[in-house]
């Protein structure tokens, strides 16, 4: 089986299971969703929606999240993990939208990557699911699971990142970074499938007996 079939059936189980993809975390415009995004590194979706609804309480644009100090919002983010860096990051990047970006998110992913705390990843989602421009966020996760499933032999989330982007229609990248989200999260679990158990594992490995082994990014 080729790369590309592979990858044709891929799209067809996850189409089949998860005809719409609502994004995980709560956001109610582009800042509030770079922010949940941010806290979203090392910590579960679920863990930050109970989080932001306070965060966002006390300031939902970057002026008043500005005038924050670092030490409040680490009260209210510490739950997420990394609050120390996570509350400078949020403090600093809103002051750098509102001196250099007249108060708004970029739609540019080069620009949103120099902010504090934005890594490529979290850009790229934020330009994918905030602006709806293509990109394919590739986390741990993803990679692990594009790995399982014969789509990469990358190394790290960058390589396979460009595998992904090459083997998938530029116009499907956005709905696909959250379906295999969800699907990791429900069939193909780090601990429970080991490449061996879940529809898509079998479908494009039907061989494959023992648990697969993994290229730690």
């Amino acid at each position: 089986m080729t790369k590309s079939e592979r990858a044709l059936i891929v799209m067809q189980i996850l189409e089949a299971h998860y005809p719409k993809t609502p994004v995980p975390l709560d956001h109610c415009d582009h800042f509030s969703l770079l922010v949940a995004v941010l806290l979203s590194a090392q910590c579960t979706d679920e863990r930050v929606n109970k989080v932001t609804p306070e965060l966002f309480r006390l300031a939902n644009n970057p002026k008043d999240m500005g005038a924050q100090t670092p030490e409040k919002i680490y009260s209210i983010i510490k739950p997420c993990g990394l609050g120390p860096q996570k509350s400078k990051a949020i403090h600093s990047l809103s002051h750098i939208l509102c001196d250099s970006f007249d108060g708004k998110v970029p739609d540019d992913i080069q620009a949103l990557e120099k902010l504090p705390g934005v890594g490529h990843k979290t850009a790229s989602v934020v330009i994918s699911q905030g602006f709806g421009q293509p990109a394919f966020p590739v986390d741990t996760h993803i990679h692990r699971l594009a790995q399982r499933w014969g789509l990469t032999k990358g190394k790290n989330v960058k390589e396979t990142e460009k595998d992904l982007k090459k083997i998938f229609p530029k116009q499907s990248w956005n709905k696909l970074h959250l379906q295999i989200i969800f699907w990791g999260r429900e069939f193909c679990q780090a601990q429970k499938c080991h490449g061996i158990r879940c529809e898509i594992c079998k479908a494009t490995f039907p061989k494959r007996s023992r648990a697969f082994s993994h290229k730690k990014p």
